[in-house]
């Protein structure tokens, strides 16, 4: 039944693909042939390749019940789509395959995933069954399920309990898991010698509702230069100051899991990324050593035009993680420079309260430039990008001196999409480097090596490819500019 079925979606997938439409179609970003993409799962390397699973529905750009997408690649840049690996097929997951993680153990890939069932006749989220599933496969493309293999806690007050993250620890597996216990949020772990046999081993770290959401999602545990790193996504946070303006965020804090499984925090919560679209993290231990990362650029009921054209959702671009104190570092991994194309230099220098066109014009762009703040007067000076002819469509980056903030401003970038998002700039900092990655319908920001990222998607035209700097109110001075065309792969 489950090969079938596998058959079905990949006949809906096809039967789409005519249809399907490209003004905002991603160059370089993995994205679904068509159908729905959100979150990332199973990362894993296998056999000298990358794998990457990922939830999605072929049967229509909207969410419905998950299958596992499945895509792999050799050097984090060209990627292969592969055959759907799960779809909903038993009476445990006959509502959805979802999220989860994958390893390898004796030469053989294993899938563990959450199994989704509504109980009611209608779809509620306070009527559901979820258990933890596993799968295998000897090649890496067909997979065999094997049930389910750790039931449903015995708490009726846990119900959401999902997204299972399993990882070797001192020769034994261990699995996170994210719950939710009434209103409050709870990470549990689990411990396995043979992938098939759990046993409960604590409740990591408990939340409460008021000031950790109600439920953590999609957990991911690793150690990162001798600190251990708990990565998640919380939903029910409210917004502060400039921080948690999406619909659910992705954070972590630092800190030490003990060998009897409990998470024993040291530092602050953090948000991981502050542009609009960017959730369900997952990161993977590559066969060097870097700790790399990849999230959903997307976020629940935002504005998702591509659906009209049969296709929607994408991942972020591969990022490698490094620790600053109890602050994440994310850049750029470095197989991505792969993708540049012909390099344009410019010397902008000082722009006084004007736009200045630049002369480089496209979809799919890198930059690489440096805000001089100590030289400058301006109250606001950066980038106008993805700008249409008429002036009717921007989207501006831009350092605000009133407010020593780095502002992505969407208001005006497309189709469907508003919003502004910042970081803030330390008293006494003088320069900005910053790193952009412009994609037909995204835009990712790396600031100062960094410190701060914000990945948001933009809808512009097609047609509107200008790029240019401005200052308001002011001089605004830059360094040298780098940018480059990037290859347009349409993965």
């Amino acid at each position: 039944m489950h090969a079938a079925l596998l058959d079905e979606a990949h006949r809906a997938i096809e039967n789409k693909l005519p249809e399907r439409g490209h003004d905002y179609r991603l160059g370089y970003h993995l994205s679904p042939p068509a159908g729905w993409m959100n979150d990332p799962n199973g990362l894993v390397f296998f056999r000298g390749e990358y794998h990457m699973f990922y939830q999605h529905h072929p049967y229509s750009a909207q969410w419905g019940p998950m299958h596992w997408g499945h895509a792999k690649s050799r050097d984090l840049v060209h990627w292969e789509h592969l055959p759907i690996a799960l779809a909903p097929s038993e009476p445990y997951d006959r509502d959805g395959c979802f999220s989860g993680s994958a390893v390898v153990a004796d030469d053989t890939l294993y899938l563990i995933y959450t199994g989704h069932q509504w109980l009611g006749e209608t779809r509620n989220d306070d009527q559901i069954r979820q258990v933890q599933c596993l799968a295998s496969s000897a090649d890496g493309i067909t997979f065999t399920k094997h049930g389910v293999v750790l039931q449903t806690p015995g708490d009726p007050s846990i119900m959401h309990w999902r997204d299972p993250k399993v990882w070797m620890r001192d020769g034994q597996w261990w699995m996170a898991l994210g719950a939710r216990q009434g209103d409050d949020p709870q990470l549990l772990l689990y411990r396995s010698a043979d992938l098939h046999h759990w046993e409960y081993l604590s409740c990591a770290l408990q939340g409460r509702r008021e000031q950790d959401g109600y439920m953590w999602e999609c957990p991911d545990i690793f150690e990162l230069d001798g600190c251990d790193v708990f990565l998640y996504s919380p939903q029910g946070l409210k917004p502060t100051g400039y921080d948690n303006w999406n619909l659910y965020q992705n954070s972590y804090r630092t800190g030490r899991l003990d060998d009897s499984g409990h998470f024993n925090p040291s530092g602050e919560l953090h948000e991981l990324d502050h542009g609009h679209d960017f959730y369900a993290a997952q990161t993977l231990l590559a066969p060097d050593g870097r700790r790399l990362l990849w999230a959903w650029m997307d976020m629940w009921e935002s504005p998702m035009p591509s659906q009209a054209q049969h296709w929607c959702g994408a991942l972020s671009l591969p990022r490698e993680l490094s620790r600053d104190g109890d602050r994440l570092r994310m850049q750029p991994a470095r197989e991505l420079v792969a993708l540049r194309q012909s390099q344009t230099l410019l010397q902008v220098d000082e722009v006084a309260s004007a736009s200045h066109v630049l002369d480089v014009q496209g979809a799919l762009l890198e930059f690489e430039l440096e805000l001089d703040l100590e030289g400058s007067s301006a109250e606001r000076f950066g980038l106008a990008l993805r700008c249409s002819e008429d002036g009717q469509e921007r989207t501006l980056l831009y350092f605000d001196a009133t407010a020593r903030r780095l502002v992505l401003d969407r208001q005006y970038s497309g189709a469907g999409v508003s919003g502004v998002r910042s970081v803030p700039i330390a008293p006494g900092q003088t320069r900005i480097a910053l790193r952009v990655f412009l994609d037909r319908s995204s835009i990712e920001v790396f600031v100062d090596e960094g410190a701060y990222t914000l990945s948001s998607r933009i809808y512009p035209r097609p047609d509107s490819l200008l790029a240019s700097a401005f200052a308001v109110n002011g001089t605004g001075c830059f360094g040298a500019m780098s940018v480059w065309r990037l290859a347009d792969l349409q993965i």
